[in-house]
């Protein structure tokens, strides 16, 4: 059995409401997919994921903590390159409903920009919506964060579909039970709404970032 990865560890823990210990902290952890780090910051404690060729001395000279510290732009930026940063995302969570799935897998989306931007920072997506075909609203899964089920989705502008309504069917995708992390904006009020009304808690932040130093 391959060992569960330290974020997947923490992430399902806070999932179940055991959190991190506000110590002002921060711990350094392998990355959980080849060519993307990231910083995953609770509460007053944070998890840096970046590969081995950064020193232990390197990062401790960027002056990262638990309170904001390893978050910090200058940091991100540093251990970036010149490598691309995605935005800082909040980390939601929640529990796969199972059951008869909502929603069908959808090939014909693949090209669709959320799921190109997925595929560049997860793995194993795939690609899901409703069986209409002129119905283009987009949920993907992959393997994401720590190696957890992630989900993201898009509505379709021209459908009638409310965003936790689509939300609630992308959790029959998951076995009952089974923790599954979305990432969101936290500018983008309009879905994170729609994540916290179909169930999903807020439990931390995540910014990835695909170095070239």
């Amino acid at each position: 059995m391959d060992a569960v990865h330290p974020i997947a560890e923490v992430l399902s823990k806070a999932a179940g409401g055991d959190f991190p210990t506000v110590d002002g902290a921060w711990q350094r952890v392998e990355p959980w997919r080849p060519g993307v780090e990231g910083v995953v910051a609770f509460t007053g404690h944070a998890y840096l994921a970046v590969d081995d060729d950064v020193s232990d001395g390197t990062l401790d000279s960027l002056s990262p903590d638990g309170f904001g510290g390893a978050s910090n732009p200058r940091l991100v930026s540093r251990l970036a390159g010149t490598g691309w940063i995605d935005a800082l995302d909040l980390i939601l969570v929640a529990r796969g409903a199972g059951g008869e799935p909502a929603l069908v897998p959808r090939s014909d989306l693949r090209n669709h920009p959320r799921a190109q931007h997925a595929t560049s920072v997860r793995s194993d997506v795939t690609t899901f919506g409703y069986a209409a075909p002129d119905d283009h609203t987009l949920v993907t899964l992959s393997t994401g964060l720590g190696g957890l089920p992630e989900v993201g989705l898009e509505t379709d502008p021209s459908k009638d579909h409310v965003g936790t309504d689509v939300v609630r069917d992308a959790l029959t995708l998951i076995d009952e039970g089974d923790v599954v992390v979305a990432a969101c904006a936290p500018g983008n009020a309009r879905a994170l709404r729609a994540f916290l009304a179909a169930g999903f808690e807020p439990v931390a932040s995540v910014q990835l970032w695909r170095p070239e130093r």
